[in-house]
């Protein structure tokens, strides 16, 4: 039978293969705790072998932080580039940034938690984050405005505007409203007809 130890250090250490450990560590012992000795030593190797590919603990906990927040943005973006009406295209993006944050958590509360303490720490790969979600509704509005369905206004702009307008059910800052998934749907229902009716056309 294979020692899964060998096993581990015949493959080759990748970038990937360290995100996937160092998750694991920061769920076990927390951000605080976690160290990338305990990354190396979840992967068999050295410390050194760790810093090859990341130069800091804080380069390291950045890139597990990038990671989760691509796993939140990726799918979006499948709806920013979806055929139909923009309206219907900004309503399902707004509630698929919800629902995925809402989520996880509610699914798994610790996972959420580690992953806000990280985000707090990573100010500049979540600005970009931010940046990215800002954009991807405003080229959904540019859309909207290009064929009329939307009213005349700069994308980028108004683009930021929504997601402040509703931060309520994606912030991780707010996690802590966000017991009764039932309720939060039908607000968020009620604050996107509000922005709809501010953002058509007129006749």
């Amino acid at each position: 039978m294979t020692d899964p130890t060998t096993q581990l250090t015949t493959q080759p250490l990748t970038r990937e293969t360290i995100l996937d450990a160092a998750e694991e560590v920061l769920r076990r012992y927390g951000p605080a705790k976690a160290s990338v000795i305990d990354v190396a030593r979840a992967l068999d190797v050295s410390h050194g072998s760790v810093y090859r590919h990341f130069s800091s603990k804080a380069a390291l906990r950045d890139a597990v932080t990038e990671r989760w927040l691509e796993r939140v943005s990726n799918p979006l973006e499948q709806i920013v580039g979806r055929r139909g009406k923009a309206s219907r295209r900004l309503h399902d993006w707004l509630v698929l940034l919800a629902t995925t944050k809402q989520s996880i958590a509610t699914d798994d509360p610790e996972l959420f938690s580690t992953f806000h303490q990280l985000t707090l720490a990573s100010r500049e790969v979540v600005a970009d984050h931010v940046d990215h979600l800002a954009d991807q509704v405003a080229r959904i509005l540019a859309d909207g405005i290009a064929t009329g369905e939307f009213a005349q206004a700069d994308p980028s702009v108004v683009g930021r505007a929504v997601l402040h307008a509703t931060a309520r059910f994606h912030h991780p800052a707010l996690a802590g409203e966000w017991s009764d998934r039932t309720r939060l749907a039908a607000e968020l229902e009620a604050v996107y007809s509000l922005l709809q009716r501010g953002l058509l056309a007129g006749d």
